[in-house]
């Protein structure tokens, strides 16, 4: 009998296009802090010792604008790139700003007199929810596991105890669901940067020992799968210098690592007014609600809205023949209805992403979804009753 396999990879905050999405959302967040009704869209990209930032910036008032070099810089320092050897540092790097305002005639068709409730999608497009039951988080569990693998190996390395690791570092997990029911790790992958000389057997046995042991243990799994730990052998140039970085590229590792369908619309850089951003935001919150409230054990919503419009053009509910007895997913989709309101300047009020009291910066490396450590709206599961209220007794 096959194996039925499935793989999620993860990247760490070094890697060349999360280092563009963590400062394209530094950007985000200092212009929020200036002014709630800001409208960004900003890209950036990096190479050898040089970074371009463009997009969009448009304030509602006069303010004082931002220094957005020194915000690059800072977020390079704090991620790890702070030696110019790496060919990629915050001392050494050569910025070029192009930001320009936004089009009138996009503000013009998104504004709509400021009211919350008028206010219209910042762009046409469709977004994905999903939910799983898989994990307390109810998320998929190979990219759970992928993204803890890169957290733990940079917390180890930014703590000191990984001493030879640098910033750029990747992960794969393959999963064994042959048993649905026990699900197994078949493989772990970890390619992991280091200084010239140190990929050796002590190098190899501390990512073995510290960090995937350690990761498959806390997620209560198997610890006999294959190791891969830089399968091509040494890995000296990496970040910016040994490729390219650019904003939203990494859109499947922000979500759900394959399972689960996506709309195509990266994240970082982007104001709330964008559907790609708070479309997916609130797709998340219904799906993990929904599964939390028991009917089903997998679910998918998907979104999708017209520039300038306050209503979404289509809503759909998948749950992949996990759907509870009594329940139909037309059912579904007229709860949803009754229980959520799929406005995007509802959406941006209801989870003050116009006014966060997290950092979207911090969001841009491992994944928007399932952050347990984090408090943010889209992972609360207080509609569960809500929803229970209106399911057949």
């Amino acid at each position: 009998m096959d194996k039925i396999l499935f793989t999620s990879e993860s990247v760490s905050e070094g890697h060349p296009d999360k280092v563009c999405d963590q400062i394209a959302d530094a950007i985000l967040d200092t212009c929020l802090a200036l002014d709630a009704m800001v409208h960004v869209a900003v890209e950036c990209f990096a190479s050898t010792e040089f970074l371009l930032i463009g997009g969009e910036i448009t304030f509602s008032k006069p303010v004082q604008l931002p220094n957005y070099e020194m915000i690059a810089k800072r977020v390079i320092e704090r991620i790890g790139y702070d030696d110019p050897l790496l060919g990629f540092s915050y001392q050494q790097v050569k910025i070029l700003n192009l930001i320009k305002a936004q089009s009138v005639d996009i503000a013009r068709k998104v504004n709509h007199g400021g009211e919350i409730g008028n206010i219209g999608a910042g762009d046409q497009g469709l977004m994905f929810g999903y939910a799983s039951n898989e994990t307390p988080a109810l998320m998929p569990l190979a990219i759970t596991i992928a993204h803890e693998l890169v957290k733990q190996a940079s917390m180890l390395r930014k703590s000191g105890k990984f001493i030879h690791a640098k910033p750029d570092m990747k992960s794969q997990v393959t999963i064994d669901y042959t048993n649905p029911k026990q699900p197994r790790i078949e493989q772990i992958l970890m390619s992991i940067q280091h200084t010239e000389g140190q990929f050796n057997d002590a190098f190899i046995r501390f990512v073995h020992e510290e960090i995937m042991l350690v990761v498959a243990k806390q997620y209560g799994m198997n610890i006999d799968f294959d190791v891969l730990i830089n399968p091509a052998g040494q890995f000296v140039i990496g970040g910016p210098l040994g490729d390219t970085g650019l904003t939203g590229r990494k859109i499947i590792v922000d979500t759900y690592g394959g399972y689960g369908r996506h709309g195509g619309g990266s994240f970082s850089g982007k104001d709330a007014t964008k559907v790609d951003r708070s479309g997916a935001y609130m797709a998340r919150y219904i799906a993990k609600n929904l599964v939390a409230a028991g009917v089903a054990d997998r679910l998918e919503i998907q979104l999708s809205y017209a520039i300038g419009k306050s209503r979404p053009v289509s809503l759909s509910v998948f749950t992949f023949g996990t759907l509870k007895e009594g329940f139909t997913e037309s059912f579904l989709k007229e709860v949803i209805q009754q229980v959520f309101d799929l406005r995007p300047g509802v959406i941006i009020d209801s989870f003050r992403l116009n006014k966060p009291s997290f950092h979207y910066e911090h969001l841009a490396a491992y994944g928007h979804f399932g952050r347990l450590e984090y408090d943010h709206p889209w992972e609360k599961l207080d509609k569960v009753e809500q929803i229970k209220h209106f399911l057949p007794k």
